[in-house]
């Protein structure tokens, strides 16, 4: 068993120093005196057989867990829009949804009104996660919505959802049925500046599928941005940090694990640089790696020991993911909540899931309290 080095960003001293340098670069303001605590959630693939996605659920919601989250690509792994209805019915605390689905693989009425049908089915514990479309659409033939058209249904169905009257197609609609459901938040998943300024202007939320410091400040400083400029309050955008981790004392086996999500995340990097080349705003510390890139086979999407993540070194791996110890762990998340992150995800896409669930459970959630702003 290879033995877990005491990595530079583990260390208390260089991390309140790499803190106090992301607060000169990208300050953050919160709207009270108080936080909120740092919640946690997790992401199930929605592979056969249906019954283990539900059985995670439960377990996570055992744990302390407050979210449980699907993917929602139809072709690679089974229909998550069926088998959310099945958690509903058989968990009781946890807050449900996609992270994420799209407007364009299905009619964006229909997604808002199953949405809408699911907050009364679960009593009221839906979010919806969304985003442009990666392997939902890719795998079809289809590019990922346009970034007009992808605001133009985002604010629809944000409405429509939640029982409030829309424009669409030249007809008024209304869900009548909805109005007095509890409002269901829309979490807006986005690595560029467009993309991002949707998040901002609509979103009530930023998902964000990376766990590095840096590259989350800049993002949510973009998206607040645009939420200032549309007159809305900045500090009302929730962060939500997506990533797999692995908790244990064998780095190499944990990159190993994680080595599949940071050549996932590079296709949403490659729509990038093709628009935007690899000189721009964005953060080169997101874009740089993806130079060694040589493919990518949807067909192992998130999967662990895919061939297209070999290029990934084990530094990015460090940076995207939130690996080492129960101790290491709980250090790098009270990192990133110490810089404004309200929910981390856990991409439960590796192995010894029940594990990994039971580690948070006992040894990391508990360790999460409210502290001064």
């Amino acid at each position: 068993m290879a033995a877990l080095p005491c990595r530079p960003c583990f260390d208390t001293q260089s991390t309140q120093s790499r803190l106090n340098g992301l607060e000169e670069a990208f300050p953050v303001s919160h709207g009270s005196m108080l936080r909120n605590l740092l919640s946690f959630g997790v992401t199930v693939m929605p592979d056969p057989p249906y019954g283990r996605l539900i059985e995670l659920f439960q377990r996570a919601e055992e744990q302390g867990f407050e979210y449980g989250w699907t993917y929602d690509s139809h072709i690679l792994w089974q229909e998550s829009y069926a088998l959310l209805p099945l958690a509903a019915a058989q968990t009781k605390t946890l807050k449900l949804g996609h992270c994420v689905t799209n407007p364009g693989i299905r009619d964006p009425t229909i997604t808002a009104s199953w949405y809408a049908t699911m907050q009364d089915v679960s009593k009221g514990r839906m979010v919806m996660g969304i985003g442009r479309g990666d392997s939902s659409r890719r795998v079809v033939g289809l590019k990922p919505v346009k970034i007009v058209e992808f605001e133009r249904r985002l604010r629809m169905m944000k409405d429509l959802m939640n029982g409030r009257p829309v424009e669409w197609n030249e007809k008024d609609l209304t869900l009548e049925w909805a109005r007095e459901l509890p409002e269901i938040p829309m979490h807006v998943a986005g690595y560029g500046p467009r993309a991002l300024g949707v998040a901002g202007r609509v979103g009530d939320g930023v998902i964000i599928q990376l766990a590095d410091p840096q590259i989350i400040q800049w993002i949510m400083e973009t998206a607040r941005t645009a939420a200032t400029e549309e007159g809305r309050d900045p500090d009302t955008l929730e962060c939500i940090v997506c990533a797999p981790s692995h908790i244990g004392d064998d780095i190499a086996d944990a990159r190993e694990q994680v080595r599949w999500f940071p050549a996932m995340v590079s296709n949403h990097v490659m729509d990038l640089i093709e628009r935007y080349g690899f000189d721009s705003e964005i953060p080169a510390s997101l874009t740089d790696y993806v130079k060694a890139r040589k493919f990518y086979d949807y067909k192992d999407h998130s999967r662990v020991g895919a061939k297209h993540g070999e290029f990934v070194t084990d530094e990015i791996c460090d940076r995207f993911c939130v690996l080492g110890t129960a101790e290491q762990a709980t250090e790098k998340l009270k990192e990133l909540e110490s810089i404004g992150v309200d929910q981390f995800n856990i991409y439960l896409m590796t192995e010894g899931q029940d594990e990994t669930l039971a580690a948070y459970g006992k040894e990391i959630i508990p360790q999460f309290s409210g502290v001064a702003a």
